[in-house]
């Protein structure tokens, strides 16, 4: 089985024919894509997911894929297992380079650790062969954006009792040891 075969929805786009001017493709789940995604993603349902993109030429040899994800899908509340709907509506960009370009390697210093700026840009995700899918990009972003917690309107833990702080001294773990004698 090929890595493709695995991506519940793909759509594979040919590095060679892509231009330095920008190119719009409008993508959109159908039926079987969508169960396919709703398993993967381990939601009850996946109603809808398309996505509105501009692929185009970065640098010499790289490939930018900007654009904006929208998905509709229904999971479980967390707390009544309930089905709740969400409605996700992400803008990304990800930037691809062959895995052999000097544009993808992590800066190190002297010491050969690696060093990386949580503020700074990322780097771009590398790719092998001719194709990028771009399908595969959509749904990863998309997928980042669900909510890990759904909660239906208005429903709490019942017999959750939230910390007031009153008791913010831990005891020591070698308090129960005090009492301990040696026999």
């Amino acid at each position: 089985m090929s890595k493709l075969d695995e991506i519940p929805f793909s759509y594979p786009v040919k590095v060679g024919h892509i231009s330095a001017n920008p190119v719009s493709v409008r993508l959109a789940a159908d039926e079987n894509e969508l169960k396919a995604i709703a398993q993967a993603w381990d939601v009850l349902a996946v109603q809808a997911l398309e996505a509105d993109l501009v692929i185009n030429r970065w640098k010499r040899d790289g490939v930018r894929v900007k654009g904006r994800v929208t998905a509709r899908l229904t999971q479980a509340c967390v707390v009544t297992l309930e089905p709740v709907d969400e409605a996700i509506d992400e803008q990304f960009e990800q930037i691809f380079v062959p895995d052999n370009s000097k544009l993808a390697r992590r800066p190190a210093n002297d010491d050969g650790e690696l060093l990386l700026d949580p503020d700074g840009p990322d780097l771009p995700e590398t790719f092998s062969g001719d194709t990028i899918d771009v399908g595969d990009v959509v749904t990863e972003f998309a997928a980042l954006a669900i909510d890990p917690y759904p909660r239906k309107q208005g429903v709490a833990f019942e017999d959750h009792v939230e910390d007031d702080g009153s008791n913010d001294k831990r005891p020591s773990p070698f308090a129960t040891l005090k009492d301990w004698k040696k026999d």
